[in-house]
Parts: structure tokens; sequence; C-alpha cells
């Protein structure tokens, strides 16, 4: 929209004159707000009572949600900087527009108010909106006094949605994000003439264009204008619209005469053929033209004038090809994306979204899903403008009933379908967006309880009349734009409770899975997804979420090693490295999928979630909440995803190591990668698979390490170094946690996760499903160390452990879980000899969760420490193994 943009101040607002104003202004209100939380006000007074109003500019929240626990010294968000005040909050300013020509109108325009909002003006009230994302105008021109003083007031809730507050048909009422209270994008004043672009098309712009057809030869283009006559009189106008290529030049035009009564609207349609048409193409050629559309008089004098970009292209899905862009295949791969950050919540900048396109971007993206709500201007346009193809949504996430009804209220109905049109119409121009999400995660049935509403023996509600509904909706709002949907539970993997089939809703189908995390194991993705595919082989899938938490402050030794703790701290930063790493690799062998999106790109806020090494915060970003650091899995793809030469050493903030030794993980996409440790090279690799160069068993020197990949391009090297420590204790004496993730903090004694195993599989006498209640907490007897022998390793395995020749004492830690006396016999092999008996652990401590110490001496002479746990009777197990030479 091209519109003349006028600064304000705080009492006064400077314009051009109104006789030179032919078309409309703008005038933004940033500065001069006065916020108040809660309290009483009464909005007709003009006037308002001191209270405690504070100074502030707009885009604003109050909230201040979500915070790392360690160095809060660092962060903007800490514990007792926390707001997550949910309720009413109160705007005023006072501003002097300038005067007006007789005959024009006054409009002002929130960009988003956070959930609702209620708006008067010198004391009149001219409106209010329901839903916290979408932008909306107030028609302000009875009530404004041009060229004077005039007193806005606006009132906003976030009220967390119960049933009877004032928030409960307001969309979301769920979700595993925390919704922002207040004015937190811009808002403005915009002048019109009488007759104009309306002003009132539910946010929009007044125009809707879509591309119809594309060959070589020639594109053809519709266009829709509604244009609107607030004056008293029948007005006659013609209707231009004109595309305009990047140059310059006009490339396509069409005028239409209407004649428009007094206070009534009308619409315009024109189809464009534009000759040889350059098509916008992607991340590989974003070619935009411009949207013209002028009213203006017979005469010619221009009353209303509109531009905006507009991308000519096609985009489908197809069950078999997946994506295509203008005919042709694109695989698309990227990511979700929140629009919060620390510090500032929701509020941000237009430089603040920049910055996160250009994260996103420099990792290889080239889709978005804009999740769970509409996103701003400022993002759409980044994309249009460097090819991104956009999934847009609205919130109707998790929940859409109350109590036992079974379909939604009317009140929320109506929430959803003007939310829906919302969208479409703010959003529908731009050559990015590919599709209209119509829900996400509306299929849990009764399999989580977190989301369930109804009484135990009540049928869990049916999402689909409405998504019926919501589908068709959006089908007469744009028929050129697929419709979708992402679920979450198809194929009972929370459970045994029946739950909805809903990707049949929609025009595609979405999967936000999370195997290796909430549930299965990483390998079971892709024989699901084809199962997902065998359902409905006529409907194009894709995989809209995937990841894993990682605490950037929390490492292992071996990701395979223990279980992680999906809704608790143990959550490794290598942890989330290999389940993309496993993820990616299934991901990328599936041409069906139409796109894949991880979850997410950035860590959010949240105020449901106590887990890694944060507060209210959902760390499966691969970016940090502050945006500092990017963590090891953002450059596994930045090496997939692009050409830019990318060497990253992984595991680079774990550097103080449990182990004389590591593996070493390098994401690398030179030809050749070479891997040196203090200046010696350890090995060179080429070509690795999946861009994962890895070497194993590196041994590290006591004190620091310096530790360099270098990656030989043909442009030359590129070398990652970090820093690794040893400490000497840690050479000295070698302390496997078995079962562990991560290793505890054992006072004395410096412990590493389970590594170095062979076989087997991990437990934990405390183990927790990560649902429901935590058990209560059992207590080993016989230890002061009873983090470690709360993990054990079972079954038929070993561990080959790298030591320098020598005599070792070994010192073996076994706790029997529940057995009883006899149920659980084995063997220990220590370098081909056995040097335990048929040890039953239960028979020896005298009862189950009891410590059993034995030690052995051994001799290794090959650098390797080779030992066996053989079954006799049951599976053996052991706890911890200190080695110490």
């Amino acid at each position: 929209m091209q519109t003349r943009y006028v600064a304000a101040a705080v009492i006064a607002v400077m314009a051009a004159p109104a006789a030179a104003q032919s078309e409309r202004s703008v005038v933004p209100l940033a500065q001069g707000w006065e916020f108040q939380r809660g309290g009483d006000v009464d909005p007709a007074q003009e006037a308002q009572a001191p209270g405690s109003w504070e100074r502030v500019s707009v885009p604003h929240t109050w909230n201040r949600v979500g915070y790392y626990m360690p160095d809060p010294q660092t962060h903007l968000n800490r514990a007792e900087s926390v707001d997550k005040y949910q309720g009413v909050g109160w705007y005023r300013m006072t501003f002097t527009p300038p005067a007006m020509d007789a005959g024009q109108r006054a409009w002002l325009q929130f960009d988003a108010a956070s959930r609702t909002a209620e708006v008067w003006l010198n004391g009149q009230r001219i409106g209010g909106h329901k839903g916290g994302f979408s932008r909306f105008r107030l028609d302000a021109t009875r009530a404004l006094r041009a060229g004077q003083a005039n007193t806005l007031l606006v009132k906003v809730d976030n009220t967390q949605p119960a049933q009877g507050s004032s928030t409960a048909d307001i969309l979301p009422l769920a979700g595993n994000f925390f919704v922002h209270g207040g004015l937190y994008r811009p808002v403005s004043l915009i002048v019109t003439n009488a007759v104009h672009v309306d002003m009132l098309d539910a946010g929009g712009s007044g125009i809707f264009a879509t591309t119809r057809s594309i060959d070589a030869a020639m594109a053809k283009v519709d266009v829709r204008v509604r244009i609107r006559n607030d004056g008293t009189k029948t007005q006659a106008v013609n209707a231009v619209v004109r595309l305009i290529d990047a140059g310059g030049k006009t490339v396509a035009t069409g005028t239409r005469r209407i004649s428009l009564r007094a206070d009534s609207a009308s619409e315009s349609v024109e189809t464009l053929s534009v000759a040889t048409p350059h098509l916008w193409n992607g991340v590989a050629d974003p070619y935009l033209h411009r949207l013209v559309v002028e009213i203006a008089t017979p005469s010619g004098a221009v009353l209303d004038r509109v531009e905006q970009a507009f991308g000519i292209r096609e985009m489908r899905a197809d069950p078999a090809r997946g994506f295509m862009l203008n005919g042709k295949p694109l695989r698309l791969h990227g990511v979700g994306y929140h629009q919060d950050r620390e510090g500032k919540g929701w509020a941000t900048a237009p430089a603040d979204i920049e910055q996160d396109f250009a994260i996103m971007r420099e990792m290889g993206v080239n889709s978005i899903r804009l999740t769970h709500y509409q996103h701003g201007q400022v993002i759409h346009d980044l994309a249009d403008r460097y090819g991104m193809v956009l999934w847009d949504e609205i919130p109707l996430v998790s929940r859409w009933t109350w109590g036992d009804d079974a379909v939604a209220t009317a009140g929320l109905r109506d929430d959803a379908r003007q939310q829906l049109r919302e969208l479409i119409r703010q959003n529908g121009n731009h050559a990015s967006v590919f599709n209209w999400g119509i829900a996400n995660e509306v299929d849990f049935g009764k399999s989580l309880p977190a989301f369930i509403t109804t009484s135990k023996d009540t049928p869990a509600p049916d999402p689909l009349p409405l998504l019926r509904e919501l589908n068709a909706l959006a089908k007469s709002e744009d028929p050129s734009r697929a419709t979708a949907l992402a679920t979450c539970c198809e194929g009972r993997l929370l459970g045994s409770a029946d739950i909805p089939i809903t990707a049949v809703a929609a025009d595609l189908g979405g999967a936000n899975r999370y195997f290796g995390w909430y549930y299965g194991q990483p390998g079971d993705l892709g024989k699901h997804l084809d199962s997902l595919r065998a359902l409905r082989p006529n409907q194009p899938v894709s995989v809209t979420e995937y990841g894993a938490g990682g605490a950037t402050t929390i490492h292992t030794d071996n990701p395979l090693g223990g279980k992680v703790d999906q809704r608790g701290r143990n959550q490794p930063e290598e942890y989330e490295s290999y389940i993309h790493e496993t993820a990616w690799a299934t991901l990328s062998a599936k041409p069906y999928l139409w796109g894949t999106w991880l979850w997410n790109s950035f860590d959010f806020a949240t105020t449901v979630r106590r887990e890694g090494d944060a507060i209210d915060i959902n760390t499966k970003g691969l970016v940090t909440y502050d945006r500092k650091i990017r963590k090891d899995a953002y450059y596994f793809y930045k090496a997939n995803w692009t050409a830019t030469p990318t060497v990253h050493v992984a595991g680079r903030r774990y550097v103080d190591r449990a182990y004389p030794v590591a593996d070493v993980r390098v994401y690398s996409n030179a030809p050749r990668t070479d891997l040196l440790v203090n200046d010696r090279v350890v090995g060179t690799l080429s070509a690795c698979p999946q861009m994962i160069c890895a070497w194993s068993n590196v041994a590290l020197a006591v004190g620091a390490n310096r530790v360099v990949a270098r990656g030989v391009f043909p442009t030359g090297a590129v070398d990652d170094a970090i820093e690794w420590r040893v400490a000497a204790d840690a050479a000295r004496s070698v302390r496997i946690d078995s079962g562990a993730l991560v290793a505890p903090e054992i006072a004395g004694k410096r412990y590493g996760s389970d590594a170095f195993f062979d076989g087997g599989r991990f437990g934990d006498i405390n183990a927790y499903s990560g649902y429901g209640p935590r058990p209560e907490k059992k207590v080993v007897a016989g230890t002061t160390e009873g983090a470690v022998a709360e993990t054990y390793r079972e079954g038929r395995f070993g561990y080959r452990v790298p030591l320098a020749n020598g005599r070792y004492t070994v010192e073996l830690s076994f706790v029997e879980p529940a057995l009883a006396a006899g149920a659980r016999q084995f063997d220990v092999v220590a370098n081909g000899k056995r040097a335990i008996a048929a040890l039953d652990i239960a028979a020896v401590a005298g009862a189950p969760l009891t410590r059993v110490t034995r030690r052995i001496v051994v001799g290794v002479t090959d650098g390797m420490l080779d030992l066996k746990f053989v079954p006799i009777k049951g599976d053996a197990i052991v706890s911890g193994i200190e080695i110490t030479r």
C-alpha cells in the first residue's frame, strides 16, 4: 500500500495542509502513550484521573515471560522481571491531527491488539475488536476533532480464556505459547476521501488479486476491488488497475467506470493480461510486480490510491511429487516461527523481525510456517521479497469447546470465522502465501488429559463440524489456495484412546510428529509417514512439526545413553541434534512430502514448561530466545540446506569434559574435512554423509585442548576452532553413570553420562512417562550417590573404554530395581576373563533398591578395557562404573 506517511508527536501530529490531500494520508501514533494495568477507568470521561499511568510507546506489551536459569545477569528476562499478568490493560494518548477537508473520513487502524480491544475517542465509543492477531480499522470520523486536541482511550484484555470469562469465545483457548497482552503492533490514523478503496474490508486492503492462469506467452490476473462511497451523493468514478514491473514499466492495465450510490459499496473486477510474464519463482528469483489501484473522478482527479507488491506464480501440492512452483518440483524445508523474543515479547520492531528472517535465511530455510496465529505484514513482505513460501494459519489450537459441550459455541464459531476471514483478506495478495491453515492439533480426542474439557464419561468433542465450516469459508474467500491443517495424534501415538481423524477436513495434510521425544523411537518416523500416505494416497502430506528440546548448558557424552526427560530438566543440546540428524535422514528421502517444517526456529515463551535450563520457555528452537546462541542443530541444517561453506564442531558448549576421550562430530559441507587436536591431525574425511563428519574416541590432553575442524573448499580452507578442557581428576579416573543421559553432580567426583557401551538398554528406577503426575520417588539404600545408583543399563551388553596401558581398579555399582533373589544372575567378564561369577544382587543386598559394589583389578595392554555383562538368568545390570589407575 503506498500512502503518504506523516510523523507523529506526543501532542500534535503534523501533515500537509488538507487542501493538498487528494489521496489518503497516514499518521503513525507511536509516541505519547500512557499505560495502566487494570484499575477503574471511566471511558466516558475525556479527562482521566491520574491513576497509575506510565509513559510508553507503541508497539507495547506489559508481559515479560520466560527466562533461562544460568547466568541471569546476561539476560533481559530474569525471575524477578517476569510479568505474567493476564487481564485488562488501558492505553491513552492525546494527539492533534491536521485539519481535514469537508467530506473526508478518518480511520483508526490497529495492526493488532491482544486479545480484545474497545476504543473510545473523545469519550465516544467508536468500536471494538475480538481476536489478538489481525488488523482492524474503526471509523473515527464523527468523533475526531480535526486540528484540535483529541483523547484516545483503548481497553485491551488478554485474560486467559475460561468458561464464563471475558475471553471465553476468543481463540486460542489453549496452546503451548503465551498470549501477550497490549497494543503490540503499530497504531495509526488514516485520512481518506469520502470515496475510497474500502477501509472496512475485514482489515484488508480492499483489493484481492489472484493469478488465474500462466503459460509462457501470457498470464491472466484477476483483480477484485471493493470501493466505498461514504459521501452523501452518488459519485461516478473510474477504477484503474495497473500492474507495473520492477523496472517501472506498466505491463497490464484495466479501467472500469462505476456509479457509486451514497453510503454504499461496490466491487470492480478486472482481468489483466500480462504478456511473457516474469514469474515469482521462490528464493531462486523472487520477482515482484507492483499492483496499483487508483480511484479517480471522470476528469482524472485521484480520490484514492493503493499500491501493493504482487508476484505472478502458480503453486500446488502433488501427492506423489510434493510441492510444485510454476510447474516444477521444489522441496520445501523450513521452520515454525513464533513472533516473540526475550525482553520484548510480542512488541517487536521491524528490525527484530528482519533479524529473525535473516537468521532463518542463513540456515537455508525456503519456507516458514507462521504459527499458531496470524502474523504481521513485516514477515509477509520479507517473504515476498526473498522468495520464502509461507503457511498461514489461525489460532484454532488443541481446544474449541468448554465443559461437556460436543461442539463449539456460536461465539467461538463466529470468532474462528472472523479470524480466518481477516487472515485471508489481509494476506491474500502476498505471493509467498501458499495455503490457509484452519487448525493445529485438534485431534487429541481423550488421549492427553491436559486438553480434555469433557467429563470422564462424556465423549470427546467432535472437531469436524467446525473444521468443515472453516474449510468452506476459506474456499469461498479464496478459491485459488489450498486449505491445510496440522494433526498430532493419528495412529494412537499418545495411547489407546480413540481420536478423531481430522486430516480429511482440509485439502492438505500436515503431521506434527515427535518420534524419539514424546513417544516411540526416531526410526519410527519413516514407516509412520508411509502409513499416512497409504491411508490417503490422493492427499498431499507434509511434516509440520518435528524436533526436541535443547538446553545449551546441559550436555551428554552420548545421546543414546539414557532416557531424555521431555518434560523435565535433562534435555541436553546434543540430544536435540541427534533427533534432527535422524529425522532429516528420513524426511530428505521422501519425495512425496510437499513440505517439512522443524519445530522451532527460536526458543519461545510459554507458561506450561519447567524444562531444560529454562522456566516457561520452549527450548525446541534452534536459536535461543535472546538470539545470542545458534545451537549445533542450526549448523547441521545450514550445512545441508545451503551451498555456503559451513564447518561447525558440535558440542562446543560442553567445554569441561567428563572423559579424556571424546567422539567429535563436525557439520561440514566441504569436499574434505580435517580434524586437528592440539595442532595434531587426527583424521581426514571426504564427502561426509548428511554433512556429518564423525571421529570416535579422540584423545584429549589434561588441561586445555584446541580442537579445529578445517573444511577444504575450492575457494580455500574454512576453520572452526573450539576449546575443550579435561581436569586432572577426569583424566585419572573414568566414572560412568550407566543408563544416564546427563550425569549428576556428585561431591568430590566427576561422573560422565553413559558412554562406551555396546548393547543393552537404559533404565531408571524413577522412570517417568512424561504424562500425568510424577510417581513417588524411590530411594536407593546403601549409598550417598543416589543419583548414580538410580539409573542402569541392563540386558546383554558390554563396555569398551579407551585407556592407557596399565593396571586399573574397577569398582562396579549394582542395584536391583524390583526382582527377588534368584530372579537375576549374571557374570562380569573383563578383557576376556570372568571377573565376577553368577552375581545375584538381590540375594547379596537382601532387598531391592539397595546398592551393592564389587571391585576388580584388570590390566590393559592394547589401549582398551573390555567389560562384558553376560546374563545367566534374566538380564545383566549395572548402575555405575568407576575406573582408577
